[in-house]
C-alpha cells in the first residue's frame, strides 16, 4: 500500500528496499512471491473493498433485531478473501 500510495512500482527491488528501510530481513523468493500475487491485483479497488467490507457489516448487525441470526453469506466472502490468503504469511 505504501508503494501504491506513493506511486511507485511494485517489484521485488522496491519491496526489498522497503523492507530493508524498515529493520525486516525478508526472504528473497517471499518477495517474488508477494510481487507475483500482486500481479494482476487493482490494489485500489482491493482498499476500497477492504475498507467497505466492514462499514457495510456493521449497520446489518445492529439492524437485525429478532432472536434467530441472519444467515451469513461466509462462502462469497471466503472467495473474494482467497487471493491474500498467503500474503500475511510471506514475512513470517
Amino acid at each position: 500500500m505504501l508503494l501504491h500510495a506513493a506511486e511507485k512500482d511494485i517489484d521485488e527491488k522496491t519491496v526489498s528496499a522497503i523492507l530493508k528501510a524498515a529493520g525486516v530481513k525478508a526472504d528473497d523468493a517471499r518477495v517474488k512471491a508477494l510481487v507475483a500475487s500482486l500481479a494482476g491485483v487493482d490494489i485500489a479497488d482491493a482498499m476500497t473493498q477492504a475498507v467497505a467490507a466492514p462499514a457495510a457489516a456493521a449497520p446489518a448487525a445492529a439492524a437485525g433485531s429478532s432472536d434467530a441470526p441472519a444467515p451469513v453469506e461466509e462462502e462469497e466472502e471466503e472467495e473474494e478473501e482467497a487471493g491474500f490468503d498467503g500474503l500475511g504469511s510471506l514475512f513470517g
